[in-house]
């Protein structure tokens, strides 16, 4: 069961399996917490190839999306062996940037380990710069 206020399984379509490797822990044996940006990367780069972006071209001309914060709630400490499910959803979109949210979940339950939320911009990689969001690309965050 959901705990009010926070994210439950139903606020993802799309999700990322992860498979908790030993070295993830710290000396205090549980998931280092720089770990959990890695697994949210993953899913991240996942729910992009999903849309069917490539991160291949570097030409000048390339726009593309680019993390400029990040946030993470340590709901509950985890341990090797584990899976877990990491799902992604894209909560909020700007003129120049929007926001995918987070929930890390144990495998096969509603058991809820941390969520959290990444900010990214549409850059243009030719000017260095946040260039609005193209009416298509809007259009397709809001369906996923």
């Amino acid at each position: 069961m959901t705990q009010p206020g926070l994210p439950g399984r139903a606020g993802f379509a799309f999700w990322w399996p992860v498979t908790v490797r030993w070295g993830d822990m710290d000396a205090m044996g549980h998931v280092n917490n720089i770990i959990y940006f890695q697994y949210l990367e993953a899913a991240r780069v996942g729910y992009f190839e999903g849309k069917g972006w490539e991160s291949g071209d570097t030409s000048p001309t390339r726009h593309g999306p680019v993390v400029v914060s990040q946030t993470f709630n340590y709901r509950r400490q985890l341990r090797y062996p584990a899976d877990v499910d990491v799902g992604v959803a894209c909560t909020e979109v700007r003129g120049r940037s929007f926001v995918l949210s987070y929930g890390v979940f144990r495998k096969g339950s509603d058991e809820l380990i941390g969520d959290g939320n990444s900010v990214l911009v549409w850059l243009d990689y030719g000017i260095g710069k946040a260039v609005q969001i193209p009416p298509d690309l809007r259009l397709h965050l809001t369906r996923m």
